[in-house]
């Protein structure tokens, strides 16, 4: 199988107004969407669709178009559906999904990413899935790759609320190589061509087995809620520190092309 575990470490560091940083360890899947009703068969600890210490539901994803979406559409044809509308052909090719599953049935992904392929195996694009902590999602579409880098880059404003200490019409900055045997991701927050907020994701591969699964199982139990936690404890830390807020509802004509909206 193509599907493999990133053993990763994340890094958010904050220059303006105040300082604030912190760096913790967690792991993410990276799989193969045409694996996706294979890797069961090989990880029991894994299932697509049903209950499972994992779980892999197509529905958590990006469902196109957002007024209407088709979900009778698998992820795979959902994400082929929102490329063939911004005029991308992968033409059979690949795509892989790095993401975090639904753990002991708690669901949450701060930022998924898919990296397309053509049936050359040669990158086409990424699509960056964001989430917030109200459950809505904003996909950005990243295009250009730099051959002599080996990664893509892109800036574009954020028109999202993703936190409540930065503001909508920041810029969010990606620079994403294509993982191997190593995983590394940029992105950093932008304000009058300042960068004020950077992170950072790195990360090993390690092999999609039992054993491995059970492990990180085991360490890090139930991820995704510790994930929430996190982000929580550090809004109250920079809240007592007094960086300015942002409340969702002072700018809504900030938060466009919003999929799941709060308000449905």
């Amino acid at each position: 199988m193509k599907s493999c575990i990133y053993e990763c470490k994340v890094m958010h560091q904050r220059s303006e107004p105040i300082k604030h940083g912190f760096t913790y360890k967690l792991f993410m899947f990276y799989l193969d969407l045409d694996e996706l009703d294979i890797i069961p068969k090989h990880v029991k600890w894994i299932s697509r669709n049903s209950w499972n210490v994992f779980s892999f539901f197509d529905k958590n994803h990006l469902q196109y178009p957002k007024e209407k979406p088709e979900t009778n559409k698998d992820v795979k044809e959902q994400i082929l559906t929102y490329l063939h509308a911004k005029g991308i052909d992968l033409k059979g090719g690949k795509i892989m999904l790095l993401t975090h599953l639904t753990t002991w049935g708690y669901q949450f992904n701060p930022v998924s990413f898919y990296y397309c392929f053509d049936e050359k195996e040669q990158p086409v694009c990424v699509v960056a899935e964001v989430s917030n902590t109200f459950r809505e999602m904003k996909p950005y579409l990243i295009q250009s790759f730099l051959e002599k880098e080996e990664r893509f880059e892109h800036r574009e404003i954020k028109h999202f609320y993703v936190s409540p200490f930065i503001d909508m019409d920041a810029e969010f900055d990606f620079k994403l190589r294509i993982p191997n045997e190593s995983l590394h991701i940029k992105i950093d927050d932008f304000k009058a061509d300042k960068s004020f907020f950077k992170s950072t994701l790195w990360g090993k591969r390690k092999p999609l087995t039992n054993a491995k699964v059970a492990w990180y199982a085991i360490r890090f139990p139930v991820i995704t809620l510790r994930i929430m936690w996190l982000i929580h404890w550090n809004a109250l830390v920079l809240w007592l520190k007094r960086i300015p807020f942002y409340a969702k509802k002072s700018h809504p004509e900030l938060q466009r092309d919003i999929y799941r909206p709060l308000s449905h």
